[in-house]
């Protein structure tokens, strides 16, 4: 991989090191390719492994106590799969499936303890995305348990990785909205209804069948807020 493509220069938790520090790190990583609808990782797997994704997308999800499967989230270029795994020493419990062609750095837990040694700001970092997570999280919590509908959808927006230009976000559904109507506990139709109304309102604009525009983030946040 050429050094200006290196994965680790796209995740926060190694964005503090140097460049000749990221080298080192990247000599660590071992390059993994997924094909579409390829198993990552699965529930039991002996994998002691964080995955640092270059391009692609993985869909992390396990089995809810009706046997269904319950979507925790998608994984984009820059994220990282496995931290809490190292973080606790717990094997993954987790299934992640490549939803498109996807390229990974992957690093061993045993050479990442040795990365955490030399640079202990990565681990700063690591708590910090965990934390930055747990967040989200709690946000689209708060929203999920509430009837409003609504407040559901933009909190999932607001959530989703973008690229911010002249003050508007464009995100791109990572999922079928089969998929994301389940995640948010409504159907296709009440999504494709709620997404309408965003668009009409002002909020957002729709491109397509996956890309959005966020036009106004701050009344996003607004309508994400459960009443």
């Amino acid at each position: 991989m050429p050094e200006d493509d290196l994965c680790v220069t796209r995740v926060p938790i190694f964005q503090g090191l140097t460049h000749q520090e990221q080298l080192r790190v990247a000599d660590f990583a071992r390059p993994v390719l997924a094909k579409k609808g390829e198993i990552v990782y699965a529930p039991g797997q002996p994998v002691s492994r964080l995955l640092v994704m270059h391009s692609g997308q993985l869909k992390v999800s396990h089995a809810a106590a009706n046997g269904q499967e319950q979507i925790l989230r998608t994984v984009t270029d820059g994220e990282v799969v496995g931290e809490r795994a190292f973080l606790t020493g717990h094997h993954p419990n987790d299934l992640a499936v490549a939803l498109e062609e996807s390229r990974m750095c992957v690093f061993d837990h045993a050479d990442l303890a040795v990365l955490l040694r030399d640079y202990p700001d990565i681990s700063q970092r690591m708590l910090r995305t965990l934390s930055d997570r747990l967040s989200s999280v709690e946000r689209l919590l708060a929203a999920i348990t509430s009837s409003d509908v609504n407040a559901r959808v933009a909190a999932y927006l607001l959530d989703l990785p973008g690229t911010i230009r002249d003050g508007a976000a464009t995100v791109r559904l990572p999922m079928a909205k089969q998929e994301i109507a389940a995640y948010l506990g409504t159907t296709p139709e009440t999504l494709s209804r709620r997404l309408a109304a965003l668009s009409v309102s002002g909020l957002i604009e729709l491109h397509g069948r996956r890309d959005i525009t966020i036009l106004d983030i701050d009344a996003l946040e607004h309508v994400a807020t459960p009443r």
